[in-house]
């Protein structure tokens, strides 16, 4: 018999005899995965859904259950706050937020798309108030519905697209709305007569004459082989659990401590490697540090070891910190005024590093060359008092003088401050999530869809909270259809 691997599928001449038999088989039980499910189900299909382990959940449930939703004119939420968003400054937002690695072909396809899928996630079940919460939020901490959550009112996005707020919270006390909008899709996948198998991790996939029809699952320490007569869809999470593939692929990843993830540890990108699949963008990753929390936080400065500004403070807090990850020394600095200083969430680990009654203190106790950091300061305030960023192109009323002593430098070190991540990269698919060989034609019978693949959050610098939870539900629903028509 075949030796079973993730790097080389398995042969369906030696498969004696299927365990499982199937028109659709999905790997992982994440959101991705029950979107996949519910399609696939929908359009007439058997499926089966595989899961490593003991229940559903994946990254998706770990998250705050926000989805990136806008154009059309604007959602119900949306229209109801008084904001009107296009389809073309959608489009054009996603697009800028994909930086050098957007895929526009997928853009445009969830762009126009978009408020179809909001009406889609509410026909399962998903509940949303309808209301918004203005401010500048990590996530709602009550059951509202709409956010700000990412740059779309900052430089230079505001320049491309039309601002509005597109974060789309499941209704949801507190923190986690991810693990409620996972058994919401779960209950839809059952009802629709999908089957599950937990406790079930997929080690290869099976091939016939190139086409991809098959899988071989471990249970019970014994390997099973399922048929797939249409398809295979990988939805099995990115690889910011494997060190091995984060230090050949994003070793920047290294400076920071604190990867966020389920078991996503690179399995499916691996197997669709194996396929004959491609890996791009596999160097990006998204990081943050929760630095406006308190909100006040937001009107601070940032600066690097050499007391200069990098990045313009009223941006996407995440957008923030993977350009604070970028600057040397292994750590930066908040600056704040006595009118906006709140003492920082203690799982921050955000330090007070330096304080004084003038900036000149301030730079003296950082050990910063004079003249540095109190020279950027003079600037900034002296500018900030017109209303106008000149550097950075800050907007007011996040832009405002930082000039009421006492003032504070809060220290984020790379090491020891609270700095989450998770990878971007993955397998190359087209907008209906088909896995493409290294020259962009699609592998038969195969799709993947989520952080397994390079999708709508490309980019580390572009990031917006939301995109991910839109990009492996409506990616998802796509790898679903595709697989279900075989």
């Amino acid at each position: 018999m075949a030796e079973v691997s993730l790097h080389k599928p398995f042969p369906a001449a030696d498969v004696v005899a299927w365990d499982y038999e199937t028109d659709v088989a999905i790997v992982g039980f994440g959101a991705t995965g029950a979107c996949a499910a519910i399609e696939a189900a929908g359009a007439g299909a058997r499926v089966m859904l595989f899961e490593r382990n003991s229940g559903s959940g994946g990254a998706s449930g770990l998250s705050g259950g926000e989805i990136y939703i806008g154009g059309g004119g604007g959602t119900d939420a949306q229209r109801a706050a008084g904001f009107e968003d296009s389809t073309e400054d959608f489009i054009a937002y996603l697009k800028a937020a994909g930086g050098p690695c957007v895929d526009e072909a997928k853009c445009e396809h969830y762009g126009r798309e978009a408020l179809n899928h909001f009406a889609w996630l509410k026909a399962q079940g998903v509940p949303y108030r309808g209301n918004y919460l203005p401010g500048k939020h990590i996530e709602p901490t009550d059951d509202s519905t709409l956010i700000w959550s990412g740059s779309e009112a900052a430089a230079p996005f505001c320049n491309i697209a039309k601002p509005a707020p597109r974060g789309h919270t499941i209704q949801h006390m507190g923190w986690g709305g991810g693990r409620p909008l996972v058994d919401t899709l779960e209950a839809s996948a059952r009802a629709k007569g999908v089957e599950v198998v937990v406790d079930a991790r997929a080690i290869a996939l099976i091939e016939d004459q190139g086409r991809i029809v098959g899988l071989v699952v471990r249970i019970d320490n014994q390997n099973r082989f399922v048929r797939a007569r249409k398809g295979v869809v990988l939805a099995t999470g990115g690889f910011v659990m494997n060190e091995e593939m984060r230090r050949k692929y994003c070793p920047e990843t290294f400076k920071i401590t604190t990867p966020i993830g389920d078991k996503d540890d690179g399995m499916g990108i691996l197997l669709g490697l194996g396929a004959g699949g491609e890996a791009i963008h596999m160097e990006q990753f998204f990081t943050t540090c929760p630095w406006t929390m308190p909100e006040s936080h937001a009107n601070g400065v940032f600066v690097n070891i050499m007391g200069q500004r990098f990045i313009n403070e009223d941006c996407y807090h995440g957008r923030v910190s993977r350009c604070a990850v970028d600057q040397p020394g292994g750590k930066v600095y908040l600056l704040l005024d006595n009118a906006h200083f709140v003492q920082p969430m203690d799982f921050a680990q955000m330090t007070i590093a330096g304080t004084g009654d003038s900036w000149e203190e301030v730079e003296a106790e950082l050990e910063m060359p004079k003249g540095t950091l109190s020279a950027t300061m003079a600037f900034y305030n002296a500018h900030a008092h017109e209303g106008r960023d000149p550097l950075f192109d800050k907007k007011p009323p996040i832009l405002t003088p930082l000039d009421q002593g006492p003032f504070i430098a809060l220290e984020l070190n790379f090491q020891t401050s609270y700095f989450s991540f998770f990878t971007l990269g993955g397998l190359r698919t087209s907008a209906h999530a088909e896995v493409l060989d290294r020259t962009g034609v699609p592998i038969p019978g195969l799709f993947a869809a989520g952080r397994c693949t390079s999708g709508l959050p490309a980019w580390g610098h572009g990031y917006s909270s939301g995109m991910s939870l839109a990009d492996c539900t409506f990616f998802g629903r796509q790898a679903g259809i595709g697989a279900g028509r075989g």
